[in-house]
C-alpha cells in the first residue's frame, strides 16, 4: 500500500488533484492518500458542494494558512505541514501547479526524506518576476518524480538535468477534470447556474478574466486594458468575473467600465464553465484558462507577455497580445471575421493523464 500526501493550495489546485483523487479511489487497494488544503488562498464557495462538484471527499487536513506576503505564507506552511508530515509519514509527497503551498510542501517533504512528485512539472515562462516561476523551478529542482503536460515540458527538464527515467509525459490532470466537469453538466439543469440568463440572453459574448498583479496593480496598465474592453464590448458583450484584487484596484483607479461589461463576483467552477464553454472568445491573464479552451477549440486571447504553456500557441487557440490596445483590438477583429485558426488538441489530452500518473505510482512502488 502506498500512503500518499495530495497537496492544494487554492481552488484552481482542487481542479487538478480531483481526477487524481478519483482514480487513486478506483485503485484503493494499492493507494491509500490524504487531501491536505493549505488554505494558501480563502474562498467561500469552497462548501461542502465544491467537493462533490469535484467528485472528491472534502480535505483530510486543513493547514489554515491564510494570505500575507509570499515568505509568511510559505513559512507558515511549511510549519504546519511539517507537522502533518510527522504524523502521517507519507510514502509520497505529490504537488500540483506552481503556487507558494507547491513550493513550501515540496521544500518540507524533501526535508524529511519523503519523496515528491511534481505535476505539470516542467512548465517554464522564463520570467524571474513571476513568482510562480520561482515556485516552478525550486520545487522541479528537488522534485523525485515529474509529470509533464507537454513536450516542452520534457525538453526544460532535460537542460535542467533530470534524469529521464524520472520524467513522465502523462497528459493533462486539468484537461481531466475539465471533460469530467462537462459529463457533470451535462447530466444537470444548468438553469440553476448563476448567470445562465446572461447566456441565454445573449446569441455572442466574450468571457473575461484578469488577475495577475503585473496587469492589475498598475495603474496604466490596467486603464489601458479596460479602455480596450471598452472597445470590444462595443461590438461583442462581455462578462467579467472580478477578481477581489482587480476590483479593489478599479475602485481605487477610478474605473468605471460601461453596461456592454457585465461585472459578476467570482462564480463556481460549473456557473464559470457552463459561460466559457460557449463564448464567442476569452480574454484573460490565467493560465488555466488558456489550456482549457485550447481543449475546446475556444479562442484565447492572452494579455501577457509571456506564457509557460507554450503548446496552447503553438497548436491551440491561443495568442499572446501583450496589454497594447492595438494588438489586442487586432486580434479580436480576426476572431470576429472568422479568420482565427482551428487548433488542436494536444497529444495525450484526452482524459486520462490521472489514470497514467496512477499507473506509473504502482509500477514505481512494486
Amino acid at each position: 500500500m502506498i500512503k500518499v500526501m495530495l497537496i492544494a493550495g487554492a481552488r484552481p489546485n482542487f481542479m487538478k488533484i480531483a481526477p487524481i483523487a478519483r482514480a487513486f479511489d478506483s485503485r484503493a487497494d494499492h493507494i491509500a492518500y490524504k487531501i491536505v488544503h493549505t488554505g494558501q488562498h480563502y474562498d467561500a464557495n469552497m462548501s461542502d458542494i465544491f467537493f462533490e462538484e469535484l467528485g472528491i471527499r472534502n480535505p483530510d487536513y486543513h493547514l489554515g494558512a491564510g494570505g500575507g506576503s509570499h515568505a509568511r505564507q510559505t513559512a507558515k506552511i511549511m510549519v504546519e505541514f511539517e507537522a502533518v508530515c510527522e504524523q502521517e509519514r507519507p510514502d509520497l509527497v505529490m504537488v500540483v501547479g506552481d503556487v507558494n503551498s507547491t513550493l513550501a510542501c515540496s521544500v518540507v517533504a524533501k526535508k524529511m526524506h519523503i519523496k515528491v512528485a511534481h505535476v505539470e512539472a516542467g512548465l517554464r515562462s522564463f520570467d524571474l518576476d513571476m513568482p510562480e516561476e520561482i515556485n516552478r523551478m525550486v520545487t522541479d529542482a528537488i522534485s523525485d518524480i515529474f509529470f509533464v503536460t507537454e513536450e516542452q515540458g520534457m525538453t526544460n527538464l532535460k537542460k535542467e538535468g533530470k534524469p529521464e527515467s524520472c520524467i513522465h509525459f502523462v497528459g493533462h490532470v486539468m484537461i481531466d477534470n475539465l471533460f469530467y466537469q462537462l459529463s457533470q453538466l451535462e447530466k444537470m439543469d444548468s438553469s440553476v447556474l448563476k448567470h445562465n440568463d446572461y447566456k441565454s440572453g445573449h446569441t455572442e459574448y466574450g468571457v473575461v478574466t484578469l488577475h495577475r498583479p503585473s496587469n492589475v496593480d498598475d495603474k496604466p496598465t490596467l486603464i489601458r486594458i479596460f479602455k480596450t474592453l471598452d472597445q470590444i464590448s462595443k461590438r461583442l458583450p462581455l462578462i467579467f468575473p472580478i477578481h477581489p484584487r482587480t476590483q479593489k484596484n478599479m475602485e481605487a483607479f477610478g474605473i468605471q467600465p460601461p453596461e456592454t461589461i457585465t461585472l459578476t463576483p467570482p462564480l463556481s467552477y460549473m456557473a464559470f464553465l457552463n459561460l466559457w464553454k460557449d463564448a464567442k472568445l476569452a480574454l484573460t491573464d490565467s493560465g488555466g484558462l488558456q489550456e482549457e479552451t485550447t481543449a475546446l477549440g475556444i479562442p484565447c486571447l492572452t494579455i501577457r507577455e509571456n506564457t509557460e504553456r507554450p503548446i496552447t500557441i503553438t497548436q491551440g487557440t491561443n495568442e499572446l497580445v501583450g496589454t497594447s490596445e492595438h494588438k489586442i483590438f487586432d486580434a479580436f477583429e480576426k476572431i470576429m471575421a472568422g479568420n482565427w485558426r482551428t487548433g488542436q488538441k494536444p497529444d495525450l489530452w484526452d482524459g486520462r493523464a490521472s489514470d497514467r500518473i496512477t499507473d506509473i505510482l504502482l509500477a514505481h512502488y512494486h
